[in-house]
């Protein structure tokens, strides 16, 4: 095997197929990248027997050919040289890599015993811009639980119907939900599906920014497919929950926050706390005021008001600041500047809404003091 290829082109490559490897695994075939030339292409394939990635870059190919090699190794060297054409070619022991003034004789591994890509009979789905995809996911991430006892809380469940796209993610204290209308013509009938949250995240950062995306499911995999990328992850076994039923029928009291301001208030009060994540919320609707409070035995106390509208009872509940902080973060980074909170009583969930081109739900379920 024989090919020229650009050091930019191939160190961007290598990162991308980098989501499918298992870099921690100590079986060194799945640490491993397998590059091949397809026709005048070069294609490099990751798999870690969760996920599998196969990434087509263009080169100059001279002959033809397989190789296996450490990823690792490879990425270190390639990220060393300048931004010039990289000669690679097979040897007996390996390969040999050539760029500038440089030369590298890498040792590679028997290739036989890398794994096949897996092969996958499509059963529905839907095209979808990843820059859409990008914000919902950011969303509902977090919310992803990483409990090895209910696997499926580690999934977003996706569906799409009607030109209307919703993502739903739920662990045992959180609720998170967005949705939005865009065009689904692609799709005929329902789509749902359960991805893995992570495998949703990795396979997102994957594409460029104004990219078209397939999202597709097989019996046993879900599929992303980008121009010149193939992410493949394992379904998640398991029903995921019955979300709606979480949700309060109606609510006592409605206020609407300044987004940017309630971010900063949480920060300042939180930054003498510790491990105790607790936020008392003091709601006042006859003054039209919130007020934060934290108390340390050790370090002190904090306090900070913020003024609000709406109406409905007062109130004073205690809220995770960390899961408040996680639930409205993507809203900042959309440029959002308010949030309502809707509440029932100090008991149930608080409920946190934004509207707008992707509208969000994110339930929170309070501390009991």
């Amino acid at each position: 095997m024989k090919f020229v290829v650009n050091q930019t082109t191939l160190s961007k490559a290598l990162s991308l197929v980098g989501k499918g490897a298992g870099i921690s695994s100590t079986v060194p075939v799945l640490n491993s990248v397998k590059i091949s030339t397809i026709g005048a292409d070069i294609e490099l394939q990751t798999t870690d027997l969760n996920i599998a990635v196969k990434h087509i870059i263009p080169g100059n190919v001279q002959e033809e050919g397989s190789v296996l090699v450490s990823l690792r190794v490879l990425l270190s060297i390639i990220k060393t040289l300048p931004d010039a054409p990289i000669t690679f070619q097979t040897t007996d022991e390996g390969i040999q890599l050539s760029c500038s003034n440089s030369t590298f004789s890498i040792l590679t591994l028997n290739i036989e015993e890398f794994p096949p890509f897996p092969e996958y009979e499509i059963q529905s789905s839907v095209e979808l811009s990843t820059q859409l995809l990008n914000q919902m996911v950011e969303r509902v991430y977090k919310v992803t639980s990483n409990d090895v006892a209910r696997p499926i809380l580690s999934g977003i469940l996706f569906t799409a119907d009607n030109n209307t796209l919703r993502l739903v993610a739920v662990d045992t204290h959180r609720l998170a939900i967005c949705d939005t209308n865009t065009q689904t013509s692609s799709l005929a009938g329902e789509f749902s599906i359960v991805v893995p949250g992570k495998a949703f995240h990795d396979a997102l950062t994957l594409s460029e920014e104004d990219e078209k995306a397939t999202l597709a499911a097989s019996e046993n995999h879900i599929i992303f497919t980008f121009a010149h990328t193939t992410f493949i992850s394992r379904k998640i076994e398991g029903t995921f929950p019955n979300y709606k039923q979480l949700l309060p029928q109606s609510s006592k009291t409605t206020i609407t926050l300044p987004l940017e301001e309630l971010s900063e208030a949480l920060r300042r009060v939180s930054s003498i706390m510790a491990q105790n994540p607790s936020v008392h919320f003091k709601l006042d609707l006859d003054e039209k005021l919130l007020t934060l409070t934290t108390a340390n035995k050790e370090t002190g106390k904090a306090q900070e008001n913020l003024p609000i509208s709406g109406n409905g009872e007062s109130m004073t509940f205690t809220l995770n600041h960390r899961y408040v902080q996680e639930g409205i973060s993507p809203l900042l980074s959309d440029n959002q500047t308010k949030v309502s909170l809707e509440l029932q009583d100090a008991t149930q969930p608080a409920i946190f809404k934004a509207f707008g081109e992707i509208n969000y739900l994110y339930l929170l379920m309070p501390i009991r003091m």
